[in-house]
């Protein structure tokens, strides 16, 4: 049976009578290969469950007239981003030998145009995954640096700016910086190190919707000459569930970074990414707890996705014991962070833009303290890959302001981005 089983796997991708004898029993690498490309495509199907996450907690920390405007969004981002890595990104943040875009053997010019690849690419000459599952996985990614900016300009932002935006940013910016590290860039002839994504990810999108909400300004009657004035959450528990699908998502976006299904690495890099999300759970409730004299949810959930954040560059290195005081310490950084922009007026409904930039700092340079890289190396990697995001952020955001605006007017704002920009509340409260 288990013979039948994987010889009807190879079967499947196309490669009976080519890499493997079709009457012989599959060989032991042949076996690792079958699994290694089965767990990045349940990595890839991980990650594609935290935008739920994501449109969940955005939905869940703003106003309930918001919310489908807000759902909306991620699902425009999650679709435009896919599709925008498959024609242009994939190609461009792993260029190989920078033979041209459409140079023999590239995505577009192979591949993606006919849904055949040569036998190499289906096989272990690949990789220990195929090159199919290599690009689902990658894309499942790629959207995630728009869904950021997504909470961050909620509640304000005009839709059709900001799709467009978004399908620039995921398809034609994020790809740059990750062909500096992951597309074997200046970054990693340098010896940087970011395993998941700290600041490829995280830092990027965080700095990038850093200069969107400048751009953008906040919420009407967030600050007042009496300080700031709370606009509370429409569903705490919505957000709840989100935070934790993100978590759940998140054992996919580290575990799946292995890039095989090495029992050891992969065990680790589920243990440091577990500890450090909780840890920075921990960190969070009680540096808020300090700092505001209760115990806020909202601050709790941020830092367990700031723990999270903490350990993305560094799960395949920093020991587990070091994994805790590295979420910890982004957990207690997250506080600080939102009470920082709400002094200096930067809105941000979520928390986005400390959860994932600010902390996203933090988490790479812990490589170099926790994890054994040069923290040199480090610090350079991650402020260039946040400076990028932010300048060419707020270049591109402030010329769709200049073309077609970004902001709704103060009537629509007023009246909830469901109604102004959809015609459709989220919830129906009528009689009937």
């Amino acid at each position: 049976m288990r013979k039948l089983l994987v010889t009807t796997a190879i079967g499947s991708l196309g490669l009976m009578g080519t890499a493997f004898a079709e009457d012989a029993a599959p060989t032991t690498t042949e076996v690792k290969f079958l699994i290694d490309n089965l767990w990045i495509l349940i990595s890839a199907a991980l990650v594609f469950i935290m935008h739920l996450g994501f449109a969940s907690v955005e939905a869940g920390m703003c106003q309930r007239k918001n919310t489908v405007n807000i759902m909306f969004k991620n699902v425009w981002i999650v679709c435009i981003g896919a599709v925008g890595y498959m024609l242009w990104g994939f190609n461009a943040m792993y260029p190989g030998d920078f033979g041209g875009f459409f140079a023999a053997g590239s995505p577009i010019a192979a591949g993606f145009a006919e849904g055949q690849d040569t036998v190499d690419n289906l096989t272990s000459a690949y990789a220990d995954y195929t090159y199919w599952a290599d690009f689902i996985f990658q894309a499942m990614f790629a959207a995630t640096a728009a869904t950021i900016v997504s909470g961050a300009v909620a509640e304000r932002v005009k839709l059709g700016s900001f799709m467009i935006y978004a399908a620039v940013l995921v398809t034609f910016l994020y790809p740059v910086t990750g062909s500096w590290h992951w597309g074997g860039g200046w970054l990693a002839e340098k010896g940087f190190g970011d395993f998941a994504g700290s600041s490829l990810v995280h830092a990027f999108g965080g700095f990038a919707a850093l200069a969107a909400v400048i751009i953008l300004g906040p919420r009407a009657g967030k600050y007042t000459k009496s300080g700031v004035k709370p606009i509370l959450p429409s569903n705490l528990p919505l957000a709840n569930i989100g935070v934790f699908l993100l978590f759940l998502g998140w054992f996919g976006f580290n575990g799946g970074s292995v890039l095989s299904a090495d029992a050891a690495t992969v065990s680790l890099v589920f243990v440091t990414t577990a500890m450090a999300g909780f840890a920075g759970g921990i960190g969070a409730i009680l540096m808020s707890w300090i700092v505001t004299k209760k115990p806020d949810l909202s601050m709790a959930l941020n830092g367990m996705l700031a723990g999270l954040v903490s350990i993305t560059a560094g799960a395949d290195v920093i020991p587990p014991y070091l994994a805790l005081l590295a979420g910890f310490i982004g957990g207690i950084i997250v506080v600080l962070s939102v009470g920082f922009f709400d002094k200096i007026k930067i809105d941000d409904p979520v928390g986005a833009i400390s959860v994932h930039g600010v902390v996203g700092i933090w988490g790479t340079l812990a490589v170099g303290i926790f994890g054994g890289g040069n923290f040199g190396v480090q610090l350079i990697g991650t402020l260039s890959i946040s400076a990028f995001a932010f300048i060419t952020s707020f270049i591109l955001f402030f010329i769709i302001k200049l073309i077609m605006g970004v902001r709704v007017d103060e009537q629509e704002e007023h009246e909830g981005l469901d109604v102004a920009e959809h015609g459709v509340p989220a919830y129906n409260d009528s009689a009937n």
